[in-house]
């Protein structure tokens, strides 16, 4: 798989994408991870992207013209699943479900806003806009991130143990895993629960159901 990310800051995911699971996947070249800096693509001096907005108001928008030669660069002729997705928090809300159907593509290209926006006519160029939660960041960076790593993980062979893609929280009917316990057994008062130590899987399987379903009732009741 490959991951393009416009961004006017690179730097922000040297970091980022050279640890952990996803160094490791970029080590087995499970994934290529490029970084796009969308300045490059302007064509003054001052590497300016951005301008004033038509009609008025508070701070700048990045040019569409800049932004759309940046994803043209970015795009990869021989690869054909490849869709484009703006991090923009009027998008649709990012869920699990949406991060493996982005795991399915052979190329995701990221475009990163900043300042006020981007130019409204950007839309026309991309299939998706893509929001992390009902609220305003500075930019599209730490999105970019999260889609990043959420996707990574799911890349065939990047994981030693699969079975963790398909146990885990929001994999089904967007249910919460169950609490989950290790070492020791005891800890100033607090134990274990005995279920978990009697290896009787059935039973532990159905405790567990039990469980998750609590707990996503209770994360629902506080979103509300």
């Amino acid at each position: 798989m490959v991951i393009s990310i416009l961004t006017l800051f690179p730097q922000v995911f040297s970091q980022v994408v050279a640890t952990s699971i996803i160094g490791r996947a970029k080590q087995k070249k499970l994934v290529n991870i490029r970084l796009i800096n969308i300045r490059d693509f302007s064509k003054d001096k001052h590497r300016s992207v951005d301008d004033r907005p038509y009609g008025g108001g508070a701070g700048m928008l990045l040019r569409v013209d800049i932004v759309y030669k940046a994803l043209e660069a970015a795009r990869i002729k021989d690869l054909k699943r490849e869709k484009v997705f703006l991090l923009d928090p009027a998008g649709n809300l990012l869920t699990q479900k949406k991060i493996r159907e982005m795991s399915e593509f052979n190329h995701l290209i990221l475009i990163c806003g900043h300042y006020e926006g981007i130019d409204e006519r950007i839309c026309h160029f991309i299939d998706e806009k893509i929001s992390i939660g009902e609220y305003i960041l500075t930019g599209g960076e730490i999105p970019a991130m999260v889609i990043t790593d959420a996707v990574v993980r799911l890349i065939p062979k990047v994981l030693e143990k699969p079975q963790s893609t398909i146990d885990e929280s929001f994999t089904e009917d967007n249910q919460l895993e169950a609490p989950q316990y290790t070492r020791p057994v005891e800890f100033m008062g607090l134990k274990v629960p005995e279920i978990l130590l009697s290896g009787n899987h059935a039973q532990i399987n159905k405790w567990r159901s039990s469980e998750a379903k609590k707990r996503t009732g209770k994360s629902e009741k506080r979103g509300k």
